[in-house]
């Protein structure tokens, strides 16, 4: 795991980016985490509030404004509102409308990224995923380098680094979302240097089983080998075919993953998100995420369950990814 992270932290180091967490008054581990960001020099560290109210905790933690530290206030509060009103009049969003989100913290984030006066955004300990993510949804999705917007999470057990998809937003995906799903994991697999090995998970394996939930699994899994014949992967099948070798001997013996997937598709919201938390709490698996795949700039989700090492990392591969975008 350490090696991992540690590529990710050296490639951060190598050029921070700006990263805004609008919940630094809402969620001391923000300011825990800002130290280890700042001292590791993984971002640059913007924070949102007051500076009345932030001085205190800045003193608390020995946080200093300086090249990796700044604080944000409201001051773009009426700018942002008239910018977010034109963006979404499709939407018959009023002025008066806007003004009013330009309260929301995640809203006043998203604008700042999508000004580019900030190249990333986190946020989550104190919001459900729904709450952080709908302002990127509004202002930053990749009409042209993604199929559509998707969360993975990096699950890292000991050297081995898997990716697990959807578990953040696509709740019942179609075959050609799933597929873009696929698609779209694998390129991200390969920007953080990871050859990608898909399996596009079912509880059937190879047509043991016949379902439409089965079918598909498989339309998805021809639609993805239409579009990237070199990609290593395979589906319908089940987890135990996918990633233990002796099972799949038995299973999948044709399988090219030979029980050695790194990419895990799984085939709704509801089997990816407990997928990853079971993984995570029963076999002790480290769990960054989830991380947004299809925005122009990266706005990334934090589980109100974290640590502040775990924000800390995120802030590595946000700056990573926000290194990617540009």
């Amino acid at each position: 795991m350490q090696n991992f992270l540690s590529k990710i932290k050296t490639k951060a180091s190598s050029n921070p980016q700006r990263i805004i967490f609008p919940e630094a008054l809402l969620d001391e581990r923000i300011l825990q985490a800002a130290q280890l960001i700042v001292t590791e020099k993984l971002a640059k560290v913007f924070l949102l509030g007051d500076r009345l109210r932030l001085e205190p905790l800045l003193n608390q933690y020995d946080l200093v404004e300086g090249e990796f530290l700044e604080c944000v206030d409201w001051r773009y509060k009426d700018q942002f509102a008239a910018t977010y009103a034109e963006l979404r009049k499709h939407k018959h969003v009023t002025l008066s409308e806007a003004t009013s989100l330009m309260t929301d913290v995640n809203h006043y984030g998203a604008m700042l990224v999508y000004e580019g006066m900030v190249d990333g955004m986190i946020s989550g300990t104190t919001f459900t995923t729904a709450q952080t993510v709908r302002p990127a949804l509004e202002l930053l999705v990749a009409k042209d380098d993604f199929a559509r917007v998707s969360g993975f999470f990096f699950l890292v057990m000991d050297e081995k680094v898997y990716m697990f998809a959807d578990c953040a937003i696509n709740i019942d995906p179609s075959p050609e979302d799933l597929a873009g799903i696929a698609l779209d994991t694998a390129k991200t697999a390969k920007q953080f240097g990871i050859i990608p090995k898909v399996a596009m998970l079912s509880f059937s394996t190879h047509s043991s089983a016949t379902h439409p939930l089965v079918e598909k699994v498989k339309l998805a899994t021809s639609l993805v080998k239409s579009k990237a014949p070199d990609l290593l992967i395979d589906g319908d099948i089940q987890v135990d075919a996918a990633m233990v070798p002796s099972v799949a001997s038995k299973k999948a013996p044709n399988s090219p993953l030979q029980g050695d997937a790194n990419i895990l598709i799984f085939p709704s919201l509801e089997a990816g998100n407990i997928g990853y938390k079971l993984v995570e709490r029963l076999a002790g698996a480290k769990a960054i995420g989830p991380i947004l795949q299809g925005l122009t700039r990266p706005v990334n989700d934090l589980s109100r369950g974290c640590n502040f090492m775990d924000i800390a990392n995120l802030a590595a591969i946000t700056t990573v990814q926000a290194q990617l975008s540009k």
